[in-house]
């Protein structure tokens, strides 16, 4: 490979590469092409959204979500003041997987109702027994299906 220089001799070139992207950036390219961003539940940027049926829940929430933070699970606490299908179908578009909606009679039993955005409606678990569920799901990779089932696939 060669070209004719500006004072006429022929030279060889020299070419350097740069890589913009390296090779982890590359990987988390394509995967969030291929899945669209529809991650799986251990590798969700948010894992569990928590639902407030009304503002006297919030102070139960932001327990609830003091607790499954420390225990390693990424959560949030939806501050909107839409209705509660309104507030699950954001929570869907935003392909988190796990949703608890937190109404009164939650708050009284010291439990969540919990929704699966691939499964619907899984039913109403105890706050300690789901978190406990949902950092095993994170730590073995697996998606919850029911209360101690799970998707290996």
């Amino acid at each position: 490979l060669e070209y004719v220089s500006a004072e006429g001799t022929r030279e060889r070139p020299i070419m350097l590469h740069r890589a913009i992207f390296g090779s982890v950036e590359r990987f988390f390219g394509i995967l969030v092409e291929n899945t669209a961003g529809d991650f799986p539940f251990w590798l969700a940027p948010t894992q569990l959204k928590l639902l407030p049926v009304t503002d006297a829940v919030m102070p139960f929430c932001a327990e609830v979500s003091k607790k499954a933070a420390k225990m390693g699970i990424r959560v949030k606490v939806d501050r909107g003041n839409e209705r509660l299908a309104k507030q699950i179908r954001n929570a869907e578009k935003s392909r988190i997987p796990i949703m608890a909606v937190v109404g009164m009679k939650e708050m009284e039993n010291n439990t969540l109702a919990i929704r699966s955005r691939k499964l619907g409606d899984l039913g109403s678990f105890s706050v300690d027994a789901l978190l406990e569920e949902l950092v095993r799901c994170s730590d073995d990779a697996v998606e919850m299906t029911t209360m101690g089932e799970v998707d290996e696939s």
